[in-house]
């Protein structure tokens, strides 16, 4: 995944927030052939920014609540 701008040497050193931020960006802008990893979803779910309608659809379809 290319991203012009966001510093992601400088991201990666915090795992976390590196984490969160890729989720983010593959649920907003696309997979690019990836697979989002059901566990970091589960993990990550509340803590990532995105469109309340996907987090919804995210929260249904793992069984959220």
């Amino acid at each position: 995944m290319y991203n012009w701008s966001t510093n992601i040497k400088e991201l990666k050193k915090d795992k976390e927030k590196y984490a969160i931020w890729k989720i983010e960006q593959m649920v907003n802008f696309g997979l690019d052939g990836e697979k989002i990893k059901e566990t970091e979803i589960r993990k990550y779910l509340l803590k990532i920014n995105i469109d309340p309608n996907r987090l919804k659809f995210f929260k249904t379809l793992l069984e959220i609540k």
